[in-house]
């Protein structure tokens, strides 16, 4: 009886020891990682909880405790936790902070992690092309975006409209304007809407920087990123920007737009403005909203790219537990979960067959035909855009209440090069 027992109670001890251990080993074990992301009362923020309640449930080891702050707010408090050394392991970010946030180290280099890396090879080339900074990989986003025209098919049709059936087939800007007289001799109050009701804001630079590129010109040298001047005050910016101007004396554009409501009661025909209004708009006009490709304003179409992406912040201790955060967020399953709440293009191109907005003959396509076919273009990828952006909205208000173009462009050409030159012209950090 006693080789019996004895070696069970070696075995119960053995066990029960080994089963301790195990439990330790796993309190020890379990990571932590802060989560924080913009968004308020709406579908994206239950998106995100979704996604953080999936990871949890599928991992032992890492738990993500999430946080959700109101847009408005955000940068602000994403600054305050970059003073006080306190900002969370991921963080989600616009498209003006990214490569100001990488050039002053608030966020690390996602290469070293191979299973984001890879990720360069299934996004979209236009965010690859906005989380890249000096031949680094800082950030990779769910959604891109993108500007094209929405139109009211009955009242285009009613003026006589040619309305474009592809990216390839787009107005010229003779062409446009054209439509645009014709809308107005036709009862139309005010032609096109340009959302000025979003406010002045990064939404112009958004919106008009496309318009001065479609005739050669753009924000930045993007060469070399030293100097505004002889692209944001060159000819073609000038002729660009005289163009809208000219569009609100006509009264083609009304800039003291309050709301929506504009092209939703009938006031515009047009609407230049991108994805996330397609809800509303559709809810509006129904079968008579068609989704129109941008223009080719001056020699070109342009269109803008970039959205909000996330990122691992330097203050993160446990960079890798973050990296497998950042990799669920980039599966196709939470690509496309947050793509159907928000309307964006999905960003991961094995995504895209599953979204029926974006496939061919989708409502969407033209935004995802404009981002895949050269059309976009991100934002300049220096630090130095938040001067840029400030500097370039600003002045457009001015051109758009009267101002001289030439002199306002001087003006944010100056105000730019000092930033830059304040800045040492913004060196690489090693």
């Amino acid at each position: 009886m006693r080789f019996i027992r004895l070696p069970i109670r070696k075995i119960t001890v053995a066990a029960t020891l080994a089963l301790c251990t195990a439990l330790s080993a796993s309190t020890q074990a379990q990571i932590i990682v802060s989560m924080w992301a913009h968004a308020g009362p709406g579908p994206e923020r239950d998106v995100y909880r979704a996604a953080v309640a999936a990871f949890n449930a599928a991992h032992t080891d890492v738990q993500v405790e999430f946080i959700a702050l109101p847009e408005g707010s955000y940068s602000d408090q994403v600054n305050a936790a970059t003073l006080a050394r306190k900002l969370p392991c991921v963080l989600d970010f616009d498209g003006p902070s990214l490569y100001n946030y990488a050039w002053s180290g608030k966020i690390i280099a996602l290469d070293q992690f191979p299973a984001i890396n890879d990720l360069k090879n299934t996004m979209l080339k236009t965010l690859v092309q906005q989380g890249t900074y000096n031949g680094k990989l800082y950030s990779v986003g769910q959604f891109d975006s993108g500007l094209a025209i929405w139109g009211n098919l009955k009242m285009l049709q009613k003026a006589g409209v040619r309305i474009p059936a592809s990216v390839e087939d787009a107005w010229t800007g003779p062409e446009f304007e054209d439509v645009l007289k014709k809308l107005k001799n036709d009862g139309v109050a005010y032609p096109l809407d340009m959302k000025f009701n979003y406010g002045i804001g990064e939404w112009i630079t958004y919106s008009f920087t496309p318009i001065i590129q479609s005739f050669g010109g753009d924000l930045i040298n993007r060469k070399t990123y030293q100097s505004a001047d002889g692209v944001l005050n060159n000819p073609g910016s000038v002729k660009a920007l005289q163009m809208v101007q000219r569009w609100v004396r006509q009264g083609y554009v009304n800039p003291s737009a309050k709301s929506d409501n504009d092209f939703t009661q009938g006031k515009s025909a047009l609407s230049y403005v991108g994805h996330w209004t397609y809800s509303g708009y559709k809810k509006a006009l129904g079968s008579d909203l068609v989704l129109i490709p941008m223009p080719r304003f001056g020699g070109k179409a342009v269109t803008g790219a970039g959205s909000w992406n996330w990122g691992i912040s330097s203050n993160c201790k446990q960079p890798q537990a973050a990296a497998k955060l950042l990799a669920h967020l980039m599966s196709k399953q939470e690509v496309l979960r947050v793509a159907a709440a928000n309307g964006a293009v999905p960003g991961l191109v094995s995504a895209i067959p599953a979204s029926p907005d974006f496939v061919n003959g989708g409502p969407l396509r033209v935004y995802l035909d404009q981002l895949s076919g050269g059309v976009a273009v991100i934002r300049p990828q220096t630090p130095a855009y938040p001067a840029i952006t400030t500097a370039f909205y600003e002045s457009v208000n001015n051109i758009v209440a009267g101002a001289n173009v030439k002199k306002e462009l001087d003006k944010a050409v100056k105000k730019i090069d000092q930033n830059i030159e304040d800045n040492r012209g913004y060196p690489v950090r090693p």
